[in-house]
C-alpha cells in the first residue's frame, strides 16, 4: 500500500494538475484513493510555491465532479446488481456501498451534500443516488455544494502542516466528522435565524 500511496505522490509531483485531477476523478469514481492523500500533498505543493491554491482547488474540483458523474451513471444504467457483481473487479467493496446506501436511504438526495465530508460515505454516494436516478441537476449542485468545502478545508490543512502534511493520513476520518458537525452547527443557525 506504502508503494501504491508513493506512485500517486509521485504523479502529483511530475504532473501536477493534471494528475490532481485525474487522481480525484478516480477516488469520485469509488476508486479507493484516499482524498487526505492527494488533497494533502496537493496542499504540501502550495505550501512549497510548487503548486497554486486555486488551480489545485479548480483541478481537484473537476476531477471530483467528472468521477461523481461517472460512478452516479454506472448507478444509474447499471445498477445495483452490476455493482454488487463487477466491483469487486475495481476493490468496491459490498459494505462500502452498504453505507452509501443506508445514507441515501435515510436523508434521500441531501445525503449526497453531507456525505461528501464523511469517510468512506462521500466516496460512494453517488452509486445509490444513481440506483435512485435521482434528479441530475439536483444531484449534480449537492454534488458540488458538498465537495467545495472539503476540497477547500483539506487543501488548506495541506498547506498549514507543510512538511507534515502526512498527519492528515491519521486525523482525516476525526477532521471530517467535526467538519461536518460545524457544518450542521451553521446551517441550523442560518435556518433557524431566518424562521425568526
Amino acid at each position: 500500500m506504502e508503494q501504491i500511496s508513493q506512485s500517486f505522490l509521485s504523479f502529483i509531483d511530475s504532473y501536477g494538475y493534471f494528475a490532481v485531477a485525474v487522481l480525484m476523478a478516480m477516488e469520485n469514481a469509488c476508486i479507493p484513493i484516499p482524498s487526505e492523500l492527494i488533497l494533502g500533498f496537493s496542499g504540501y505543493l502550495i505550501f512549497a510555491e510548487r503548486m497554486t491554491f486555486t488551480g489545485a482547488l479548480i483541478a481537484g474540483m473537476v476531477g471530483g465532479m467528472v468521477g461523481s458523474i461517472f460512478a452516479y451513471l454506472v448507478g444509474s444504467r447499471g445498477g445495483r446488481k452490476f455493482v454488487d457483481k463487477y466491483g469487486k473487479y475495481f476493490l468496491i467493496k459490498k459494505s462500502h456501498v452498504d453505507l452509501a446506501q443506508r445514507w441515501f436511504d435515510k436523508y434521500g438526495i441531501r445525503a449526497v451534500f453531507f456525505s461528501r465530508m464523511l469517510p468512506v460515505v462521500r466516496t460512494f454516494i453517488s452509486l445509490p443516488a444513481g440506483f435512485a436516478r435521482v434528479n441530475w441537476k439536483a444531484f449534480l449542485f449537492y454534488t458540488f455544494a458538498g465537495s467545495l468545502p472539503w476540497t477547500a478545508l483539506i487543501l488548506y490543512a495541506g498547506m498549514f502542516f507543510g512538511e507534515s502534511w502526512k498527519y492528515l493520513l491519521e486525523i482525516g476520518h476525526t477532521a471530517s466528522i467535526i467538519f461536518v458537525v460545524v457544518c450542521v452547527v451553521i446551517v441550523a443557525g442560518i435556518y433557524f435565524s431566518k424562521r425568526k
